[in-house]
């Protein structure tokens, strides 16, 4: 059409003003793709197809183009975007960049970011805003795919992404890969920026050696520290507890000061507080603040609760409160971090009926503070009056006086500040409980450690069904109880010897694949502080079992002491032969007392209908007493259950070297097991014959070779060095049974004695 109309002398400006009159209703027609194709025809007649477009016109293909996106055709508007884009259209305007960015970060699709990145001016830019949306949305892989994307596409080295990339692995919690970042660009001989140092070090200021390290690296290269750079340093020594070093740094950047070189700004001062109010040193916090107002800076919000923190971890409450006042009096509004500050620092203080008189007062947006009073036990002195205000003032105040401010500041409580009321209500469940349904009341959710609290509260008063049965009401809440959770029913079961319940808890645990901490399992092993039966003893050893695995260590001399008491009762039932057997070689005790639990572990796991094998090895004559007695007192438990003993037990001691002149050297653990079984116990001991290995690995009856320790001490996968030295010299394993016979001989007498 557009060509009969020039042949036909139409003049130009109408041609143009028809043509554009078609695009517009094309566009609100919504068919772009012919606009497309015309401005293509157009463009091919020798017209800008950019004429056609009035401020309407193009907003109307805006508009076009933001439907299209908000469709989830992404793909389209990209090539649409670069179609236009050929026909020099101003595409910047047709979308927000940011919306489209989101869109791909939405759909992970970082790739058609940067398509769309490199056809605006100012790609550089959006780089980093591509990298930086990854990365809030912890997308580490698409946001090192733009980063790669903008070396190729841009010229040069760009610091600002470099600096983008390094903070998103510290979103992302990848801090080695930010070291990679930054070691590749040293690697291309480029000096980073100060911005760049920065974020590297802000990212790894949780490892104070490699942050110095780059501190020290920066000033190498010649790059000048900033206030920033000081800063980081700072909340590095902070983090890592160094008081000392702290120090150091906070009298260098004084000193710049007074050259002139350096400002200290508020976020300076503010963190070495932090680092005094840790460290407990409430008097050199107060001190810096005393820098701070001679400097002129004025304290802010965070100041101010780093000061009050530091007096309220010291345990002084009352200056921790004249603190508060100051603030408030400076007229600088307190966030929820200093109102529950100065509530811990009341419980903790055992001040409960100050800590509720407070939050009740910040509640009426009177800021008061009433002496007297203070209350130091577990009733708190406030009212219930009905189930949705759990606090009131005392009818009756002596000696007390109010504080009245000209300002008055919103106080809005969050999960935190019912949490530690709860704390303040002592064994009080039932007023715990108002404060969490309070806590609900004010659209908040109690999270673990309200729960947890809860659970403490109620295992306190001895209501130990009632503290399991908040752990039901809890998952049936939507949260999932935790470790915490869980160990503090654990632990109130235990107390009031509920072992069956606090097992069973453990057995939950493991089945909601939750994994115990270190308290978790040292409360479990501490629950009996003697066995009485073989499946107390299997069930606390697989608990020590399963606390190895899981990389605790354990109080291994506490728990070998029930076991051997345990063993002992083979012989008898009172303790009359304990005694004379702890005096023995207690040298031998040196020894990681985990190896012999390991081996009790691997024996009593074994089921009687197998054919028994004691495997001494390695051993002494201690631990080899306590793993013989305790598969005799296992065979006895099971014999009393109708399990009858069906062969010998074959007993295995060890190898010995037989030299050139036949010399043996009999081993002390053969005479002292000997000994046991026939002179204590009355067993019969038979000689098994020696059994030759030639050049062998020997491995009988040990235990599962998790544990290296074992595997080290017992050798159970090695000969001794004096074998592996001569291959031609024969190994004797030195065996020896006890017979059937005298087995059921001597558990019908130890039966009996016991029924009798």
């Amino acid at each position: 059409m557009a060509e009969t109309l020039i042949l036909s002398g139409v003049e130009l400006s109408q041609l143009v003003e028809l043509v554009s009159a078609g695009i517009s209703g094309l566009l609100r027609e919504g068919r772009v793709y012919c606009v497309v194709e015309v401005l293509r025809k157009v463009d091919k007649l020798g017209i800008c197809p950019l004429e056609l477009f009035d401020g309407s016109t193009l907003e109307l293909l805006s508009k076009e183009c933001r439907r299209i996106l908000n469709c989830g055709q992404v793909e389209e508007v990209v090539e649409l975007i670069e179609i236009l884009d050929g026909f020099h259209f101003p595409v910047k305007k047709l979308l927000e960049p940011l919306d489209f960015i989101k869109i791909c970060v939405n759909k992970r699709n970082p790739n058609l970011a940067v398509r769309y990145a490199c056809i605006l001016p100012h790609a550089q830019i959006l780089f980093c805003t591509i990298i930086h949306e990854f990365g809030k949305k912890r997308d580490l892989g698409s946001a090192l795919t733009a980063f790669e994307a903008s070396k190729q596409k841009l010229i040069g080295p760009n610091m600002y992404c470099y600096r983008t990339m390094i903070d998103v692995c510290g979103l992302c919690s990848h801090y080695q890969k930010s070291r990679y970042i930054y070691e590749e660009l040293l690697a291309q001989k480029i000096t980073p920026n100060i911005y760049v140092f920065n974020s590297l070090m802000n990212v790894n200021v949780h490892d104070l050696s490699y942050t110095f390290n780059v501190y020290k690296n920066m000033q190498n290269l010649g790059v000048t520290a900033d206030m920033a750079s000081y800063n980081i340093l700072l909340k590095a020594c902070c983090v890592a507890g160094r008081v000392d070093l702290a120090q150091e740094i906070y009298r260098e950047v004084q000193n710049l000061e007074s050259n002139g070189m350096l400002k200290l700004d508020v976020f300076t001062y503010s963190t070495i507080i932090k680092v005094f109010a840790d460290a407990k040193l409430w008097q050199m916090a107060l001190k810096i603040k005393e820098d701070m107002l001679s400097a002129g800076v004025i304290p802010n919000t965070v100041t101010w609760s780093a000061l009050i923190s530091s007096c309220a971890n010291a345990g002084i409450t009352e200056q921790a409160i004249q603190l508060f006042k100051e603030m408030l009096l400076a007229g600088c509004e307190p966030n929820s971090q200093c109102y529950n500050i100065l509530l811990h620092a009341c419980v903790e203080a055992c001040q409960y009926d100050r800590a509720f008189r407070l939050f009740q007062s910040w509640k009426d947006s009177r800021f008061q503070e009433i002496s007297g009073g203070t209350g130091n036990g577990n009733t708190v002195g406030v009212e219930l009056k009905h189930q949705n205000c759990i606090t009131s003032m005392p009818n009756c105040l002596s000696n007390s006086h109010h504080l009245s401010f000209s300002k008055s500041f919103p106080f809005t409580p969050t999960t935190t500040t019912y949490n530690i009321l709860m704390k303040a209500c002592g064994t009080d469940y039932y007023r715990a409980k108002a404060l969490m349904d309070e806590m609900k009341t004010a659209g908040l959710s109690p999270n673990h450690i309200s729960w947890s609290i809860l659970i403490d509260i109620c295992g306190g008063t001895g209501n130990i069904v009632g503290a399991v049965r908040i752990l039901k009401t809890m998952r049936e809440a939507g949260i999932k109880p935790d470790v915490v959770a869980y160990t503090t029913a654990i632990k109130y079961c235990v107390e009031s010897k509920n072992l069956k319940i606090a097992f069973s808890l453990f057995a939950e645990m493991k089945r909601y694949q939750i994994q115990p901490n270190l308290v978790t399992y040292n409360t479990l092993l501490r629950a009996r502080s003697r066995y009485g039966s073989l499946h107390e003893v299997q069930q606390c050893l697989a608990i020590y079992q399963h606390m190895r695995k899981a990389g605790y260590k354990s109080n291994d001399y506490y728990l070998k002491e029930l076991i051997e008491e345990w063993c002992e009762g083979v012989i008898q039932d009172n303790n009359l032969n304990q005694s004379k057997f702890s005096s023995v070689n207690r040298a031998d005790w040196g020894r990681p007392q985990s190896l012999l639990l390991e081996k009790v572990a691997a024996h009593l796991q074994k089921s009687v209908a197998e054919s028994l094998a004691i495997d001494l090895q390695g051993l002494t004559q201690v631990e080899a007493r306590i793993v013989v007695l305790a598969v005799l007192r296992m065979i006895k438990e099971n014999y009393i259950l109708g399990h009858p003993i069906k062969d010998d037990i074959l007993i295995i001691l060890g190898i010995k070297k037989v030299d050139a002149n036949l010399v043996e050297h009999e081993s002390p653990v053969k005479g002292a097991i000997i000994k046991l079984l026939q002179d204590e116990l009355g067993l019969e001991v038979a000689f098994a014959g020696p059994k030759i290995a030639l050049d062998k690995r020997i491995n009988l009856g040990g235990p599962p070779g998790s544990d290296p320790d074992w595997q080290e001490a017992l050798g159970r996968n090695r000969l001794p060095t004096e074998l592996e030295s001569s291959t031609r010299r024969p190994a004797v394993l030195q065996r020896f049974k006890v017979t059937r016979k005298s087995l059921d001989h001597w558990l019908q007498r130890r039966v009996g004695a016991t029924r009798g």
